[in-house]
């Protein structure tokens, strides 16, 4: 038989890993996977409904349908500043997930290179890898609020980079590039004649710090692709909605290859997404205060237990817990605190090398169970 594609051999995530290791144990706490624990709100789901019940059962246009881009073009502009034509400047895809894939296959012809942060969100090497791309991991470190620098930044462009891929609020770390780092990525990508790739899929999670959308600085709009998804903001990760925002040049190629991925996305879920981004900003601001009381009480509890830390996340639902001082690589520690506690949580590792020397865990999750899990690790490490 000949070889299979080389994308078959992309790795399974620590992530992931931990998840099946966990699986079969009884009395467990997950902080590990990044998923809100809330349900879809009433009102989208009964927008679905009436869709179904009105016989929007059928295929849709590749690029989703106008009540639908027209809402994500008015919240775009209203919250990210940027102004973008639903007609041609605007993709419905089967989740952030595929409008990161069609972005990076829109993109990228074979060797080309793009600078991703690390520690970053494990996909992206996987999105880039099978669209022939290559990865080149760029450290960002805690002392600088786990941001890209100019200098860093400049220093890894070559001949080969063609991309920066930028996610902020940051999964995994929880950091928010400001303003100023914005501006610095934006020059870089000036200066070297990059495209941005900018996924915003926690945009509403922002505790401290402000939010700009690099689009919406001096000459980048023209050279950004803008990401983003119901499934954090309002709770409907099963619905897979997400979608793209750029240039028209470059959004009005990507239908035809939407038509040969999965065609369009689910129509009946389209118009609960149109409910969603149209009448929701109560149950973002619902969630919100529920996640800003979570992570309130999960530093309060990291606080207490000695040889950890963590620098304050200012966004997303990801504390990045510094365990450099108890003496255990990433991985070692996560299995050890599943093996002896029951508790799991993800290794800083699968997030790049970078990431080594810290665990990830995700608050989305009750306070009940923060208090309850964070007891067991207090207890993890002062057994060490």
């Amino acid at each position: 038989m000949k070889k299979l594609s080389d994308a078959t051999l992309l790795p399974q995530s620590g992530i992931r890993r931990m998840f099946d290791l966990a699986k079969n144990k009884e009395d467990t706490i997950s902080f590990v996977l990044g998923e809100p624990d809330f349900d879809t709100p009433k009102n989208v789901i009964k927008a679905a409904q009436k869709a179904l019940e009105e016989g929007q059962t059928h295929y849709t246009d590749n690029a989703g349908i106008l009540p639908l881009r027209q809402a994500i073009a008015r919240e775009t502009k209203k919250y990210d500043h940027v102004a973008y034509n639903p007609e041609n400047e605007i993709l419905v895809c089967t989740g952030g997930m595929e409008a990161l894939y069609l972005s990076m296959a829109t993109l990228l012809d074979p060797g080309d290179e793009v600078l991703i942060s690390d520690p970053c969100y494990a996909n992206y090497y996987g999105q880039i890898s099978m669209n022939h791309g290559v990865p080149v991991p760029v450290p960002v470190y805690e002392e600088n609020g786990f941001n890209f620098t100019y200098e860093a930044l400049s220093e890894a462009v070559t001949d080969k980079t063609k991309v920066i891929l930028l996610n902020s609020p940051c999964n995994p770390t929880g950091a928010v590039a400001g303003r100023k780092v914005m501006e610095d990525i934006a020059k870089v990508a000036l200066e070297h004649d990059l495209y941005v790739v900018y996924d915003a899929v926690y945009k509403h999670l922002l505790y401290e710090g402000e939010y700009v959308n690099i689009a919406a600085l001096d000459g980048m709009k023209n050279r950004t692709i803008y990401i983003d998804s119901c499934s954090k903001t309002y709770a409907m990760t099963g619905w897979r909605i997400g979608y793209l925002a750029g240039p028209a040049e470059i959004v009005s190629l990507m239908p035809k290859l939407q038509e040969n991925v999965p065609s369009c996305v689910t129509t009946f879920a389209q118009y609960g997404a149109v409910e969603a981004i149209n009448n929701g900003q109560a149950s973002i601001k619902e969630m919100y205060d529920q996640y800003a009381e979570r992570r309130k009480v999960l530093l309060e509890c990291i606080e207490k237990i000695g040889k950890i830390s963590c620098r304050p996340p200012k966004g997303a639902f990801y504390a990045f817990i510094n365990i450099k001082e108890t003496g255990l690589g990433s991985t070692e520690f996560a299995e050890q605190l599943l093996e002896k506690e029951g508790v799991v949580v993800a290794p800083g590792s699968a997030f790049g090398e970078q990431g080594e020397g810290y665990i990830r865990i995700s608050y989305a999750t009750s306070v009940e169970t923060i208090r309850k899990g964070m007891e067991r690790i207090q207890k993890f490490v002062e057994s060490l």
